[in-house]
């Protein structure tokens, strides 16, 4: 196994990002599908504005205090590999192992799979207004394969390229979501205020209520996701120590903003009724505002989003695959890096090939999107969770380590975070049994490569 120093700055890569690639990077990230698509489940559950509000409230500090902790980890190991870089030093080589096992078979190509399907059904929406036209499911299939391949193929070829992609889309977000925010909540004669008060609160407020705040939950949360996108490619990254905690606080803090600018949008063109029911509700919201033109913009408006997001997320994660091949916990292949273009090719053809499966899949049920988040949220928060204990590890075990950067309010931050995706885990558990309990199967499915290949490899090293 390759030894890596992991609090050192030494790297192979070529550090061609600077702060505002990585903020780039973190909002390509998190802007994607979901604020085009949570509204409608979480309304759907939740059933009042005010509840509605507070769950987008609740997921967005909770993911800035998330970031907290990450950025102590991020300046402390400014490693390509994010989470699964934090959770090997912590808690050894097997926990990293299935960490980055379920996040490939999992969890992260399956969000790559889902993003270009969106992209494919916002495609087929700007059809269906333009030319009244419905795409059949081979078709939106083959859009999203494409989506997913066109991207692969521009990461093959270096991250210079790819930063500077992460910059144009980055902006392009900020433009598009900013000017369906300004149109949403200028067309005062098309809205309605009372959308946002009708109803305001719930009928009852009891224990069915607690878990819907929490089932909702689930999907802000997933609309959050993405944001550690940065920790990934730390290796690339100019002045990991310092750009890296930057970047996520400039960038959640961001799309925290124009999240709720969004929502208040929508709840002004449509009413809450309308939200819970909706297939497309940017759509909606902008054909209310502005008619027909309006549902034009808005379809190329989300599928620049998307595109720009499965971009993003190709360039991270292909990383951290690459990460646990190079430390001999996952395909040998995958640890190599293009001679030329200094990128992880095999890791990016292989996570290309894998969401490719789950695409097949993800057409073939009626509600994919809303399956795939109840199907990897558990995994991916006791995982969240193994990796905010690390800190407290990583300070007993490498007191001596350089931190930069050191979590705001400790250990009252780290014990209060933790409390919360417990119970946030269980009520997941509560509402979701069967997609989290197959997700958490798949991911022990990777106990059996490890034990029965890699311990015979380190083995017969020795």
């Amino acid at each position: 196994m390759t030894q890596i120093n992991q609090f050192s700055e030494t790297t192979d890569y070529k550090r061609d990002l600077g702060l505002t690639e990585s903020v780039s990077i973190v909002i390509g990230r998190i802007i994607g599908s979901g604020i085009f698509r949570t509204p409608t489940p979480i309304m759907l559950l939740v059933g009042c504005t005010s509840l509605f509000g507070l769950v987008w409230v609740i997921g967005g500090v909770l993911t800035i205090f998330s970031a907290v902790i990450y950025a102590e980890l991020a300046a402390m190991m400014p490693r390509s590999g994010g989470p699964y870089v934090y959770i090997r030093t912590a808690y050894g080589p097997f926990w990293a192992f299935l960490r980055g096992w379920a996040m490939f078979f999992v969890s992260e190509t399956g969000a790559i799979a889902a993003v270009a399907l969106v992209f494919a059904e916002y495609l087929n929406a700007l059809v269906v207004i333009t030319y009244g036209t419905q795409f059949d499911k081979t078709i939106t299939f083959l859009i999203a394969l494409t989506t997913i391949w066109i991207m692969t193929t521009a990461n093959l070829y270096g991250v210079y390229l790819s930063g500077k992609i992460q910059n144009v889309f980055a902006a392009v977000k900020i433009i598009a979501v900013g000017a369906i925010i300004g149109i949403g909540l200028t067309s005062i004669k098309t809205g309605n205020i009372s959308n946002f008060t009708t109803p305001l609160w719930p009928e009852t407020f009891n224990f069915s209520t607690i878990l819907a705040i929490g089932a909702a939950l689930r999907y802000s949360l997933f609309a959050f996701s993405g944001w550690e996108g940065a920790t990934y490619i730390a290796e690339e990254v100019k002045n990991p120590r310092r750009n890296l905690p930057l970047s996520l606080f400039l960038g959640i803090s961001g799309v925290m903003v124009l999240y709720m600018s969004a929502n208040a949008a929508y709840l002004l063109q449509l009413s809450p009724a309308t939200i819970a029911k909706s297939k497309w509700v940017a759509t909606e919201a902008m054909q209310v505002a502005m008619g027909a033109t309006g549902g034009i913009l808005i379809s190329i408006a989300v599928m620049l989003n998307t595109f720009g997001n499965i971009s993003t997320q190709i360039l991270c994660k292909a990383r951290a695959w690459q990460a646990m091949a190079r430390d001999g916990l996952f395909f040998k292949s995958f640890a190599n890096l293009h001679p030329i273009y200094k990128t992880p090719n095999v890791a990016l053809l292989g996570q290309g090939l894998w969401a490719s499966v789950l695409l097949i899949f993800a057409v073939s049920t009626a509600k994919s999107y809303e399956v795939m988040i109840d199907f990897f949220a558990a995994t991916s928060t006791i995982f969240n969770i193994m990796t905010f204990g690390s800190i407290y590890l990583l300070r007993q075990k490498y007191p001596n380590a350089e931190r930069p950067y050191k979590a705001w309010l400790y250990p009252y931050s780290l014990i209060g975070i933790i409390i919360f995706y417990l119970i946030y885990l269980g009520i997941t558990f509560w509402t979701a049994v069967v997609p989290s309990l197959i997700g958490i199967a798949l991911t022990f499915t990777g106990a059996i490569y490890y034990f029965w290949d890699v311990i015979k490899k380190f083995i017969s090293q020795e």
